[in-house]
C-alpha cells in the first residue's frame, strides 16, 4: 500500500506555525531555520493540493483546510512525540573526574564552566582534590590541569598540552597607577609576588627594559588568590599570570600601568595518562578547555 500521508517533518512544521502564528516563532520552537519551516509547509501544501495557511503582511492564519488538518492531526502527532520520548533509550551519562590547581580553577575555569555544562549536559564533572607536585599515579582522576615549572619534566606516562598562563603582567589599582608612566616608575612601587616564583619581577623588569631597584619593597604570597587580593586592596603592584586577572582588568578594578607581558616558559597544562584509552568525556572537556584558552589569546 503506498504511503499517502505527509511526513512528520511537514506536519510538525505546519502545527508549529498554526500554534505560534509565525514562521519565525515556529522555527525557534523547532530549533531549525525559518526557511526550513517554510519549505516543509510548502511541501505539505503541494502534497495535499491546497493551501493550509493564509499568508499576509499581518501574519499567518489557517485556511479552512488548515483548520481541518490541525483538528485531525494535532493529537495523533502529539501522541507520537510522547511515545518516542517514553521509549527512546536515555543517553548514558558520561563522568569526568577532574583535578585542577586551585587558583586557576577558581579564577579562570569556574567562571567558564557553565558554558561547558550547557554544551555537554551529558557529562557529569566530579572535582577531585588537587595535590601539589602531583605524580599522576592516582586512579581517581581522569584529567589534570597542572602548572609546569621550568626545570620540571612531565612523566613519560603523561600527555601534557599547554593551555594558558605562560604570560605574566604587572597590575595594580587605578589609584596606585596614577603617575606611573614607565617601567622604572612602576618598579619603585611596593612589589607583590608569588613566593614560589621570586624571579618573576626580575623577569618582567628585563622584558620591560628596566632594572630592579637595589632594595625593592617586596611582599611575597604563597597563594595566587591572596596575591591578587592584596593588589585589589592597594598594597602594591602584583606580577601575576594575565589569565588570572582577566575579570579584574575587564571591570577596571585592576589596571596595567605599563602594558608589558613576559613569558615564564611555564603556564598551565592539560594532562592525561597516555594509557588512558577511550574516554569520551575527557575528549569533550579537553577540546572545550583548549578552545576557551584560544579565545582569550
Amino acid at each position: 500500500m503506498p504511503i499517502r500521508s505527509p511526513s512528520l517533518v511537514e506536519l510538525h512544521a505546519f502545527l508549529a506555525v498554526a500554534r505560534t502564528g509565525s514562521f519565525r516563532k515556529a522555527a525557534d520552537e523547532l530549533c531549525v531555520t525559518q526557511a526550513a519551516v517554510s519549505r516543509a509547509v510548502l511541501r505539505l501544501e503541494e502534497d495535499l493540493g491546497q493551501d493550509v495557511l493564509q499568508r499576509s503582511a499581518g501574519g499567518v492564519t489557517l485556511t479552512p483546510a488548515g483548520l481541518e488538518l490541525r483538528k485531525l492531526v494535532g493529537k495523533p502527532v502529539a501522541a507520537l512525540e510522547a511515545a518516542a520520548v517514553k521509549l527512546r533509550k536515555k543517553p548514558e551519562r558520561l563522568r569526568l573526574r577532574l583535578s585542577v590547581i586551585t587558583s586557576l580553577g577558581t579564577l579562570w575555569l569556574m567562571p567558564r564552566l557553565e558554558d561547558f555544562r550547557e554544551r555537554h549536559p551529558e557529562v557529569e564533572i566530579e572535582f577531585r582534590q588537587y595535590h601539589h607536585d602531583e605524580d599522576f599515579t592516582r586512579d581517581d582522576v581522569d584529567v589534570w590541569i597542572d602548572t609546569k615549572r621550568n626545570e620540571r619534566q612531565w612523566p613519560r606516562q603523561v600527555s601534557a598540552r599547554y593551555v594558558i598562563g605562560g604570560e605574566i603582567v604587572a597590575v595594580c589599582t587605578p589609584k596606585l597607577a596614577k603617575g606611573v608612566r614607565t617601567a622604572q616608575q612602576l618598579l619603585a612601587q611596593p612589589l607583590l609576588y608569588h613566593s614560589n616564583f621570586p624571579d618573576n619581577w626580575p623577569l618582567w623588569a628585563s622584558t620591560a627594559g628596566a632594572s630592579m631597584p637595589v632594595k625593592p619593597k617586596r611582599t611575597g604570597f604563597d597563594l595566587v588568590l591572596n596575591l591578587i587580593e592584596a593588589a585589589r586592596s592597594g598594597m602594591g603592584v602584583a606580577v601575576v599570570q594575565e589569565c588570572m586577572v582577566e575579570a579584574d582588568l575587564a571591570s577596571g578594578r585592576l589596571v596595567m600601568p605599563v602594558p608589558v607581558s613576559a613569558s615564564t616558559g611555564r603556564g598551565y597544562h592539560l594532562c592525561r595518562r597516555r594509557a588512558q584509552g577511550a574516554h569520551p568525556a575527557a575528549d569533550l572537556f579537553s577540546e572545550w578547555v583548549l578552545a576557551q584558552a584560544h579565545q582569550g589569546v
